[in-house]
């Protein structure tokens, strides 16, 4: 078969020979099926590539989801027992008619342990964002157990009564007496309150009683 032969033009393919028609029949064939793939296969690949990290995605919030629903039970309980956590110490929060009493509570705890004060200050509530605290300034002599007693006493009081910024020396510079001088922060707490009914500095009876 001679190629220069044949007239090559389209119109009189019908004349070309089987060879040459089954030849020019597979390659329009090859350019269809790789146009197809390109105009429609891709797409699809791309789209099942897209289909297949969605469910990966959803396989990860489904194992994550069913653990918490295992663990609900738990987080149900931690969740109640905090709120009972949360009631007692509410509970132990002094109310604004509560407070000086509790200031009086604070100070006669000092005396009944042997203490003397030199300070006794009660500043202005602190906001926090769901409390207020009411900062006492205190300082007291006494000897070493004395003090130890009376932050055990205030321990020991019905309402929450904390003690910061604790600084113990002795009193006098040889401190052969035995007794000390603390300077300290004594703190109780109410809900929520922007004013606890105590002015800074008020004066706290302090007579033994």
């Amino acid at each position: 078969m001679n190629l220069s032969e044949i007239n090559w033009d389209i119109n009189a393919a019908g004349t070309w020979p089987l060879p040459v028609k089954t030849a020019a029949t597979l390659i329009v064939c090859a350019v269809v099926m790789l146009g197809g793939i390109y105009l429609d296969t891709l797409d699809q690949l791309d789209g099942l590539d897209a289909i297949k990290k969605t469910e990966q995605e959803l396989k990860t919030t489904f194992e994550s989801k069913q653990k918490k629903a295992v663990n609900l039970q738990d987080y149900q309980k931690q969740l109640s027992d905090i709120e009972s956590s949360l009631e007692v110490m509410i509970r132990q929060m002094p109310t604004e008619e509560e407070v000086a009493s509790l200031l009086i509570d604070i100070s006669q705890t000092g005396l009944a342990s042997g203490l003397e004060f030199k300070l006794f200050k009660p500043s202005g509530p602190v906001r926090q964002e769901f409390y207020s605290e009411l900062p006492i300034n205190i300082q007291v002599t006494g000897k070493y157990e004395e003090l130890g007693l009376f932050v055990s006493g205030l321990a020991s009081l019905p309402r929450i009564v904390t003690v910061h910024d604790v600084n113990m020396v002795p009193q006098s510079k040889e401190g052969k007496d035995g007794i000390m001088l603390m300077n300290a922060t004594v703190k109780t707490y109410n809900e929520g309150s922007n004013e606890l009914g105590v002015k800074p500095g008020k004066p706290v009876n302090r007579k033994r009683g």
